[in-house]
């Protein structure tokens, strides 16, 4: 049976919380050991459905894996790919494996990868990776559903992005790393995600300069200049944003650990502007906390250094029980407001105008029956369900799963009172609803 979170809110979080490695920068570090032929070892990976999918993309490819789930390592043996074909079956359940079609074809100047999948939070298309491979000289073609590569030979070019796309960015980046010559993305990409790859490619060989700027330079070198590695990646800072706004939603207190600030300074400081409490402890951790009611505040979602689209929903939640009216304005997915419903079935007042969400303040929100459509405006049903007073069930969290590991340990060693379920239990029947089950 489809498992479900059970979720007894208006319990103050309080304690300590460890955030893990940073999915949105791992997944593209196993896609680039595919690179070396060698064995690549990587430390901070989190247990997540996604890594699971990417390490079957890339055996499926031929590379050998060891995922030591106690020690958060996973080791990849890429010495020998026996296929250049990335299936459907994988490639359409998250969007993030596709960023093995720039490497592939980097080293094997072919690939095959089928049309991308993920998370339905809005059109994200791939016309801007095909772009920039066909500048490299790659010639491209769409079949039944994949995009088929080849290349003779890669050379550096000039790639403008009109849009700063992280994905187009790391596919580019990978792609370029073999070629001859010198390959300039402009208008690239700046997240702390993309400046850990360029980091991991440099480690292991690679020539890569200006990663966290919106200009990357990609000097080729060749296949032997490339050699095996041990690297450690990031932490999450989407995850990191998330319990700290679950620990300010219940008006709590808690030590956000193994993180950096840095990479959260936008959304910090907008939860500062609202009232929050954040004292930066040490360099790797920060305390935050709330007492008093939020103020409402207004912002727009922007490609990094700006506010964060992937903390978009989980501010959102914040913002339903703030005095005064805050609007949010997303400027990166047409259809990232997909919290909204639920959020109004538990008593928000929440009114969207195509991309804009205008959020009149509540005095509190009342559980209900949810359904996580997303990963992130699942997490945010979650902090919400944690705010709000009474019981609360989450439908479909294998979305959640996709990018927060151990969600509900973690939530619960900070106090807050969520269990996993596989199935209803009999006090939430409509003969028993006025039973607790926590």
């Amino acid at each position: 049976m489809a498992q479900k979170f059970y979720i007894k809110g208006g319990t103050p979080l309080k304690g300590e919380v460890s955030i893990g490695g940073a999915k949105n920068s791992v997944l593209k570090l196993i896609a680039a050991a595919i690179l070396v032929k060698g064995i690549t070892k990587i430390y901070n990976v989190p247990e997540l459905t996604d890594v699971d999918i990417m390490l079957k993309v890339i055996a499926q490819l031929g590379a050998k894996i060891d995922y030591n789930k106690e020690e958060k390592s996973v080791t990849i043996d890429a010495t020998e790919l026996t296929s250049v074909t990335a299936t459907y079956e994988l490639v359409s359940k998250m969007r993030a494996s596709f960023v093995v079609l720039g490497a592939l074809v980097s080293r094997c100047k072919e690939a095959k990868v089928a049309m991308p999948g993920g998370c339905a939070i809005g059109e994200r298309r791939v016309d801007f990776h095909i772009k920039g491979l066909e500048a490299l000289g790659a010639k491209i073609k769409i079949e039944n559903g994949y995009v088929i590569a080849k290349a003779n030979k890669l050379t550096g070019a000039e790639v403008y992005l009109d849009i700063p796309s992280v994905g187009a960015t790391e596919n580019i980046m990978l792609a370029s790393v073999l070629a001859e010559g010198s390959t300039r993305i402009q208008n690239a990409a700046q997240e702390p995600e993309i400046v850990d790859l360029a980091n991991f490619l440099n480690t292991m060989g690679a020539d890569v300069n200006g990663a966290g700027t919106s200009e990357i330079v990609i000097n080729g070198v060749k296949q032997e200049n490339l050699h095996p590695i041990e690297y450690t990646t990031i932490p999450d800072r989407i995850e990191a944003g998330t319990y700290m706004t679950a620990i300010i939603a219940t008006k709590g207190k808690g030590i956000i650990k193994n993180i950096y600030p840095a990479h959260l300074t936008f959304f910090t400081n907008k939860l500062l502007k609202m009232g929050a409490n954040i004292k930066l402890l040490d360099p790797t951790s920060m305390e935050v906390s709330c007492k008093n009611r939020l103020n409402s505040i207004n912002f727009i979602t922007q490609p990094y250094p700006g506010f964060p689209t992937d903390l978009q929903s989980m501010a959102m939640a914040l913002l339903t029980t703030s005095n005064g009216v805050g609007i949010i304005t997303e400027s990166l997915y047409e259809n990232r407001f997909m919290q909204v419903p639920d959020l109004n079935r538990m008593g928000a007042d929440i009114h969207q105008d195509r991309n804009h969400a205008i959020i009149k303040g509540v005095k509190k929100l009342s559980g209900t029956a949810l359904t996580a459509s997303d990963l992130r405006a699942g997490a945010a049903l979650v902090v919400a369900a944690l705010m709000a007073e009474g019981e609360s069930v989450v439908e479909k969290i294998h979305h959640i799963d996709r990018g927060y590991e151990n969600f509900e340990n973690k939530i619960r060693l900070l106090g807050g009172k969520i269990e996993r379920r596989e199935e209803i239990p009999k006090t939430l029947t409509e003969d028993n609803h006025n039973e607790s089950y926590l």
